[in-house]
């Protein structure tokens, strides 16, 4: 597989969504009716990416997944900065492992938003550390696969 455009993703069947970031990445599903996006855990990356891979795909393959959302860190003037270079290359390293549907979704201020989420909430500081990265994973892949029923 190669990386696709989100309408070439199979049209059945779970997705995991992926909030990348330099020490971590988040992890959503979406179940296979994609109604909804669930926040799963976050997969530190540590010096070495291959076990965080391992962890991604072992959630990949319980969930019987058939893709990958990753959320694509977009400038705001839509211009492709470094970030988006450093998560172009953790797909390319995902498909070097395994040969997986992937496609990208713009997710500028997806953590800006999910974090004004829990800050309503009235979220303990610790409390928006250990969680906004999965949360942003699933802030991700309910834009996508709400694009996608579309």
């Amino acid at each position: 597989m190669a990386i696709l455009e989100l309408d070439q993703l199979p049209p059945r069947g779970p997705l995991l969504g992926l909030d990348p970031g330099t020490k971590t990445i988040g992890i959503a599903a979406a179940d296979g009716l994609r109604m909804i996006a669930s926040p799963v855990e976050t997969i530190k990356k540590g010096k070495k990416l291959a076990p965080a891979l391992t962890r991604l795909f072992e959630l990949y393959d319980d969930r019987v997944c058939v893709g990958l959302v990753i959320g694509l860190p977009v400038n705001m003037d839509g211009s492709h900065g470094p970030r988006v270079q450093a998560v172009r290359a953790l797909a390319r390293n995902i498909l070097e492992k395994r040969d997986v549907p992937i496609a990208f979704w713009d997710e500028r201020l997806s953590t800006a938003a999910v974090e004004r989420t829990l800050l309503e909430a009235d979220t303990s500081r610790a409390k928006r550390a250990e969680v906004i990265d999965k949360m942003a994973a699933a802030y991700i892949l309910q834009g996508a696969i709400d694009r996608l029923s579309n």
